[in-house]
């Protein structure tokens, strides 16, 4: 495809399959993402429509030696089904597939086949079976050569025949007074010379625009290859004319234009070359991300190692990692210990420490020690594969601000085709003499000058960079349409649990009661008291955790993981007893321990008049009091809180500096909820909100008014509950700490489930719609500014022309300017 008319007919052509519901074509990409019904559409359909208007797909074919082959039909079928499969066969043990390179792999036909009841050989004659070569990437580097070889032929043929043209032209002086001179630019062969260096460039250099003006005009469509074919063959076979009227004495003008159309189809190859070295560069960070899974896996199959290709790998294999190896699958830790550089996936750049039990993921670093673990997911279903399919989405995928593009550029060359048309006309006309080639110059440039490149690649360019870029810093971006509405985000509402705050309660303080002394208990296990009788604080700590070690609420377990980070060991307990809704009591060391709230103490008849002021203090900063009684006494205060991220307040400020209101919306009572709102600089709380509620509070907001503007709100969480308002929020903002549900539902994923994403993902939308809205304004304002003074609006009034050679070279820097423009994305750095 070269431009923004070739994708609206392959869009068309898709759409006319019959069960095809939606297609989106990317030109950036040259893919085209389907959604269809497939009891309706089948993809050879699609294949044959695609070819219908003139274009076609990479295809491969993948062969796969077979055994325990019982039934070839059910293998096929199977195989069929597979998305991505175009046709299979299988003959003699082997299965032959034909395949949409990237849409399906060896471990998709793997598990296919797998399921009829076969099994694929994991080597051939011992040489591994490895992944089909990525037919895109061979034909973008053969694209890349092809325009590289074009670009040198061009400028071999192109640069001697326009020195030779512009000094016949504008040396006259100078070879006249030169007998030699004279003779060479003079001769009758001259112009024949001429076309002797133009022809190479016209009908080899040029082949590609000829070839698809032909395809194009033969499906009744219209393109930028049908602009400059008509231009440049208009000006090399007037010129051929030209000639050929010389020789047979008959008066067709005196001028050829041979170098007019060499140097222009030159020209467009220069801008071509650079188009596709840069198309290359904005797809760097997707391709980054593909090459983190290693092509190999070490695994232990029945107490033997073995290297393998990771395409081979099974779930329920254990895997064994070296220090400096990536991660080959998803997978649960079995032995060892090792910290894990997750930087490629996170964009946290500490690299994490991880224990038996622990998650790791695809793709991401072994830094220190060797550890064995599980394959849980492999291919298609790691995090990595599930990142890179997400950024692919979002790449291929259109942002509402393209249709306008689309639109004009559906009209955009049958338009200009008019243009030269009566340009040429009026010219023929009304134009000085020599009236003919004054109106056909006229007429090359208009048709040379229009570029609907720069239109179509205004918004897919920025947004590939920019969704990539957001991959590199953690962000994962769903679609464009999510990347454009973050720009106009005014509200956000954040949910409390898991968000602002850890998602765990923890121990933030530790009160001793002024009136608790205690006695000597070295022997008891819970060691002695103060100089002075008082009980320490670590012997209180000693006292409840070891009660609350058999307790299953999260508050209890937060002081077992205290006393623990304390290394305090835990005494012996009897008579463990939960009281539902108010607390535990239980028997430590022959000492009565009830531990709960003000209720539980007043059924238990503990005077606490000492500590109500400080449980009252701590409860208006957030937190959760509980009394700790010791043989019906008051001996201090326990208080636990879901403490704030470290982030919280830093991202929340960012936010309200870029002018977004900031809500938080929680299920704790409006004292508590006041009380972490102020920590963390928050005004508007919702509080008292009941899950099932969240997204109606959400819907309420949108329906609101900010000044002048409506609300435009993004709803940030991570649980389950979440999901119906990240649904119903214009962006839903999941952290990757959370569930899949969440992030199933959400537009956005932070994996660091670091709340600075928030105001990364913004900015980054800010940025990048300020990048199309340049290239737009270049894209239209070339065009309507280039048009009409290529077809010589102002040469009745100025005298001023527009030679096609300069149209050539305009038209190739547009293309340049919005890709390049596009790439300055990839410096882009969040602002916090």
């Amino acid at each position: 495809m070269t431009c923004a008319s070739c994708v609206a007919h392959v869009e068309h052509g898709l759409k006319d399959t019959a069960g095809v519901e939606k297609a989106v074509v990317n030109l950036a990409t040259e893919r085209a993402t389907v959604q269809y019904d497939p009891e309706k559409a089948t993809v050879p359909d699609m294949l044959w429509h695609v070819q219908d208007v003139g274009y076609d797909v990479l295809t491969d074919t993948v062969d796969l030696p077979l055994a325990d082959v019982a039934d070839a039909g059910k293998i096929i079928t199977a195989l069929k089904a597979v998305p991505g499969v175009l046709n299979a066969t299988v003959t003699n043990n082997q299965a032959a597939v034909q395949i949409i390179p990237g849409a399906a792999t060896i471990g998709d036909l793997r598990a296919a086949i797998e399921e009829a009841g076969a099994h694929v050989a994991d080597d051939v004659n011992g040489v591994p079976i490895a992944e089909p070569v990525d037919r895109e990437a061979q034909a973008r580097r053969r694209e890349l050569e092809r325009e590289r070889t074009n670009l040198i032929v061009g400028v071999a043929f192109t640069v001697p025949l326009f020195l030779l043209a512009m000094a016949h032209d504008l040396l006259h002086s100078v070879w006249m007074t030169n007998s030699t001179l004279n003779a060479f630019f003079t001769s009758p062969y001259f112009g024949w010379l001429l076309m002797l260096l133009a022809t190479p460039v016209q009908f080899y250099v040029g082949r590609a625009y000829h070839v698809g003006a032909w395809k194009a005009i033969r499906h009744r469509t219209a393109n930028m290859d049908v602009l400059i074919s008509i231009g440049t063959n208009a000006a090399y076979f007037y010129s051929v004319l030209v000639l050929i009227g010389v020789a047979l004495g008959i008066d067709f003008g005196d001028h050829v234009y041979f170098e007019t159309a060499a140097v222009i189809i030159t020209l467009i190859k220069v801008g071509k070359y650079l188009e596709a070295r840069a198309k290359g560069e904005t797809s760097a960070a997707i391709k980054n991300l593909m090459n983190l899974t290693p092509k190999t896996a070490r695994v232990i199959r029945k107490g033997v190692e073995s290297e393998i290709p990771v395409n081979a790998v099974r779930v329920g294999d254990v895997m064994l990692v070296r220090p400096g190896e990536r991660v080959p699958v998803d997978g649960v830790l079995l032995d060892g210990a090792s910290s894990v550089d997750e930087s490629m996936l996170t964009g946290e750049s500490i690299p994490v420490e991880k224990h038996i039990g622990d998650k790791v993921m695809a793709g991401t670093v072994n830094k220190t020690g060797a550890f064995t673990f599980e394959a849980r997911k492999i291919g298609k279903e790691t995090a990595l594969a599930q990142i890179v399919k997400l950024v692919e989405e979002a790449q291929t995928s259109k942002a509402p601000i393209q249709k306008l593009a689309d639109q004009i550029s559906a009209v955009f060359v049958p338009i200009v085709l008019v243009i030269a048309l009566l340009t040429f006309v009026t010219w023929l006309i009304f134009g000085p003499s020599p009236a003919f080639t004054f109106a056909l110059t006229n007429a090359i440039a208009v048709l040379i000058i229009a570029c609907p490149c720069a239109l179509g690649l205004a918004t897919p360019t920025a947004i590939m960079v920019s969704t990539g870029k957001g991959a590199e810093l953690g962000v994962l971006i769903r679609s464009g349409e999510a990347l454009e509405t973050a720009h106009k985000l005014n509200t956000i509402v954040l949910d409390k649990t898991g968000t602002l705050t850890q998602g765990k309660p923890m121990v933030t303080d530790v009160v001793i009661a002024p009136t608790m002394r205690v006695p000597q208990l070295a022997t008891a296990g819970i060691g002695v008291a103060s100089s002075d009788g008082q009980m320490s604080q670590g012997e209180l700590i000693k006292l409840v955790a070891s009660a609350e070690k058999f307790s299953e609420h999260p508050v209890g377990q937060a002081i077992v993981d205290y006393a623990n980070a304390k290394g305090l060991s835990l005494a012996p307990v009897v008579d463990f007893g939960a009281l539902a809704g108010h607390g535990i009591h239980a028997r430590v060391d022959s000492r009565e321990v009830v531990i709960g709230n003000d209720k539980l103490m007043v059924d238990q008849k503990v005077n606490t008049v000492a500590l109500d002021k400080l449980a009252q203090k701590l409860a208006g900063e957030g937190k959760t009091p509980m009394f700790v009684a010791v043989d019906g006494q008051a001996a201090g205060l326990i208080a636990v809180a879901d403490t704030l991220k470290v982030e919280a307040r830093a991202a929340v400020q960012a936010l309200q500096k870029m002018g977004i209101d900031v809500y938080m919306l929680t299920g704790d009572n409006e004292r508590t909820a006041a009380a972490i709102a102020k920590q963390v600089g928050i005004t508007n709380v919702i509080a008292q909100v009941l899950p099932e509620q969240k997204e109606q509070k959400v819907r309420a907001l949108q329906a609101e008014m900010k000044g002048n503007d409506k609300r435009v709100v993004a709803m940030v969480g991570d649980g389950i509950n979440d999901a119906p308002a990240l649904a119903a929020a214009n962006v839903g903002i999941a952290l990757g700490t959370g569930t899949d549900v969440a992030m199933e539902a959400a537009d956005i994923t932070l994996m660091r489930g670091d709340l600075r994403g928030v105001v990364t993902a913004i900015q980054l939308s800010r940025a990048t719609m300020r990048t199309i809205y340049v290239n737009y304004f270049w894209a239209f304002a070339y065009n309507v500014a280039g048009i009409p003074i290529a077809a010589g609006l102002l040469y009745p009034f100025f005298g001023i022309l527009l030679s096609p050679i300069i149209a050539a070279a305009a038209m190739a820097f547009s293309s340049i300017f919005v890709i390049t423009n596009s790439l300055r994305l990839r410096n882009f750095k969040p602002q916090i």
